[in-house]
């Protein structure tokens, strides 16, 4: 039900054309008013608390649906800053809510927080510094654009006297639920790439025929196919039912196996569509270039590969096969 809704809402409001005025600086009201008003970022929210109640497992086709949109406002990441917060003493701020698992102190006390996602549109930061969760005001710091082409990530520097003190201790928590946030993004917008890439091998025509008819491109797009359900596939692990935040070991896997398969499809996407591909005025772009940047937001493959096979060699009389037939998510806390 809600999922259907979402989509809906994203359908006749997320459109290429608005995505691009985001980009551009004029920002989405109508869009962020459209989820805000709905009542979709309370989706976690318990009932009691005037909630949906929903599982982190019915979270996945709503989390994916906003990759497949390109959604250039962070509805994900304010929907899991409630389930984050859901502990402190405060509740959550009305407003666009990003979130950062990474932060550091400078020497004069400044907080750093590197290429946050949605940095220059948020109203709020959900930040984990060294395990403590801090609630930052985004109109204290001062925002650094990462200078990447349209892209809506800055690096954001606080002041000592705005920081205030922690609402919590569970900081690590964001960066397990971000990195799942964009395992599910990269999935969404791999099948809207995929989609594309099909649709123009079918209409495009040489030599007589449409170029999809040809064996070599099929072998493109299988191979291209077979990333986009292995992603969606780890994604799926990282919403297990039962729990509130994603489990370590499934969010390393699923962001781990969704940034691998980022350089290939995109580069096979690319390739199939020849010149027409890398114009601005081709929606493809607008993909793309979120798939590599997801891909290294919270850390890349190499970063999560490294926490899996750390798991694995702690179990010297364990083979990969046996490894990986027993990974489950824990149990929640």
């Amino acid at each position: 039900m809600f999922t259907e809704a979402i989509e809906k809402i994203l359908t006749d409001l997320c459109t290429p054309a608005l995505v691009r005025a985001v980009e551009n600086g004029e920002g989405a009201p109508a869009l962020w008013s459209a989820l805000e008003d709905s009542g979709f970022l309370e989706l976690l929210t318990p009932e009691a608390a005037d909630g949906a109640g929903l599982g982190l497992d019915a979270l996945l086709p709503i989390f994916v649906a906003f990759g497949r949109h390109a959604l250039p406002v962070p509805a994900a990441q304010s929907i899991a800053a409630r389930a984050l917060m859901r502990a402190c003493p405060i509740a959550p701020p009305a407003g666009m809510i990003t979130l950062s698992g990474t932060a550091y102190s400078e020497i004069d006390g400044t907080l750093c927080v590197p290429r946050m996602a949605f940095g220059l549109l948020a109203d709020f930061a959900l930040v984990n510094l060294e395990g403590q969760l801090l609630l930052l005001d985004c109109s204290l710091a001062l925002r650094q654009p990462v200078g990447v082409h349209a892209s809506q990530c800055a690096t954001l520097y606080w002041p000592p006297e705005t920081l205030g003190s922690a609402i919590g201790h569970n900081g690590e928590e964001v960066r397990l639920f971000h990195a799942t946030i964009h395992a599910a993004a990269i999935a969404g917008a791999m099948e809207t790439v995929i989609g594309m890439t099909l649709e123009y091998c079918n209409d495009r025509v040489q030599f007589g025929k449409a170029i999809g008819k040809f064996q070599a491109v099929q072998h493109q797009l299988s191979v291209m196919a077979e990333q986009v359900a292995a992603s969606r596939i780890a994604a799926e692990l990282a919403f297990c039912a039962g729990r509130q935040v994603p489990d370590r070991m499934a969010t390393a896997i699923a962001k781990a196996r969704t940034s691998m398969a980022v350089s290939q499809v995109t580069a096979t996407a690319h390739a199939l569509f020849g010149a027409i591909g890398v114009t601005e005025e081709l929606d493809l772009q607008l993909f793309t270039r979120r798939l590599h940047e997801w891909r290294i937001s919270e850390g890349s493959e190499t970063c999560w590969n490294a926490i899996v096979g750390q798991a694995l060699l702690a179990q010297p009389n364990v083979t990969a096969s046996e490894f990986v037939r027993h990974v489950t998510p824990s149990p929640s806390a």
